[in-house]
Order: C-alpha cells, then sequence, then structure tokens
C-alpha cells in the first residue's frame, strides 16, 4: 500500500521519491529507527547525481511516526555543513512530543479509532522495547517533573491552541502529582529524538519551510498545532492544511 502512494506521490508531483524501510519496533529497539532513516537520508544526500535530483530542492517528509522521524532528521541535517541544505519539511499528522497527553486533542479524540490515547502511551512503551505500565498515571501527565513542566510549558500548552479547537468537550486539567516512578518508567519521551517538539529556538528558527497536515479527529492534531506556532514564531514559513473531517492515517 505505501509503495503505491509513493508511486503516486512520484507521478503527480514529477518528482523523486525515496522511501526508507526502517526496522521496526520492537524487535529493533529504538533509536535504531532515526539511525535507519538518517543514514538513508545522508546516503541519498551523497549521491544525487546518481538518482537525478536537484541538490536544490531536497524535501523530507512523513505522515505519523514518520513524520516524527523526518522532523529530527531535519534539525540534525542543520549540523551538515557538507551537504545541501533541505529545502522543505512536509510532516503530516506528526507527532511530536511525550508530554501532555492532556491537550485538547487528546481529551476530545481519546477513544476516536484508529489511534486511541492510551494506545499511543502503550505504542510509546513498546517502541522503546519496555513493558507498558502506569498507563493511567501518564494519561494524567504524573510522569513530568514540575520542573520540565515550568521549562516546555511555552511550548507545550493548551493555551497555545487556538480556542476554536477547544469547542468540543475541553476541560483544562487540574495539576497532577509528579510521581518518580512514572517518571523513570518512560523518561526516555523527553529525549530530542523522541520529542522534537522540545528542540531549542536557535533549532527551529533555522529549519526550511514546512507543510503540516493536521486532523480534527486525531489525538496528535495538537502537535501539528503546537510546531506550526513555533516554526512561524521563529520566521519559518509554514503552510498547513487542516482536514476537519479527518481523522489520523487518513493518507
Amino acid at each position: 500500500t505505501f509503495e503505491r502512494v509513493c508511486r503516486h506521490i512520484a507521478r503527480e508531483c514529477n518528482s523523486v521519491v525515496v522511501s526508507v524501510g526502517y526496522r521496526l519496533a520492537p524487535e529493533h529497539p529504538y533509536p535504531g529507527q532515526y539511525f535507519d532513516c538518517l543514514n538513508a537520508t545522508l546516503h541519498f544526500m551523497r549521491n544525487l547525481k546518481e538518482y537525478h535530483v536537484d541538490p536544490t530542492l531536497i524535501i523530507l517528509g512523513g505522515d505519523s511516526c514518520g513524520a516524527n522521524f523526518a522532523t529530527v532528521i531535519c534539525q540534525l541535517l542543520l549540523n551538515k555543513r557538507d551537504l545541501p541544505k533541505v529545502r522543505a519539511q512536509i510532516l503530516i499528522y506528526p507527532g511530536l512530543q511525550g508530554i501532555d497527553f492532556q491537550l485538547p486533542a487528546y481529551q476530545q479524540n481519546a477513544s476516536v479509532p484508529m489511534l486511541f490515547r492510551k494506545l499511543v502511551i502503550y505504542f510509546c512503551f513498546r517502541y522503546l522495547n519496555k513493558k507498558p505500565s502506569y498507563l493511567d498515571d501518564i494519561i494524567q501527565n504524573c510522569h513530568v517533573p514540575e520542573s520540565m513542566k515550568l521549562k516546555y510549558k511555552k511550548w507545550v500548552s493548551a493555551d497555545n491552541i487556538p480556542s476554536e479547537f477547544k469547542i468540543r468537550g475541553y476541560k483544562p486539567q487540574k495539576n497532577s502529582s509528579y510521581k518518580p516512578e512514572v517518571y523513570e518508567a518512560i523518561k526516555e519521551v523527553f529525549a530530542m529524538t523522541f520529542s522534537p517538539l522540545l528542540a531549542e529556538d536557535c533549532i527551529i528558527c533555522q529549519l526550511p519551510e514546512s507543510y503540516i497536515v493536521t486532523c480534527e479527529f486525531d489525538v496528535l492534531r495538537d502537535d501539528g498545532l503546537l510546531y506550526k506556532k513555533r516554526l512561524e514564531e521563529n520566521g519559518v514559513q509554514v503552510t498547513w492544511y487542516h482536514s476537519e473531517s479527518g481523522f489520523h492515517g487518513l493518507l
């Protein structure tokens, strides 16, 4: 199915499409997936003549966790001065953070197929090669130390979500108690390779023009909205498409 999607994109956009068959978790533990995607991207960018690709027109993209990989790799490539600059990034309903599972989209779409809120957290554990635990505590954000809540509130907060996305059954969360044992169970989600939404402004401001797709009935909707806001505030041009009737996986 995905090969057909890639062929369609190549044909409709008159472009070369390289799809990375990265190794899957949990058989292949995190962060092997990033290394697969990064190494494939580096090989491609170092051999553009072989692929007959214009070095000024390289675009990185993906959907869902693939959009997470594309986001991270776009950030990592900023330090590669020996390679062409990425022209743009395409992020389709990206998952970009593991800090706040009480954002409006997570509340509103907690039970919307096919990506339930509890399933997202379960997948996080499986992806990290860990036994799922404390799911209900993580839903309440008990895994986040107070210092991190304060540090990242300027970037990851319902306050940064436009009011029109809070109309449908959103209730501001009451302060939850931090539980160190829950933090220890899933602390890897705070790494930039897992939550690229937490990258510093000095990185965000260097990123290329971006195209972001969000879906109304998707727990990851607000990740895309928050990243859009961060990019725009750092002077990055963003084209945004929101599917008002869309759900996760519609690609």
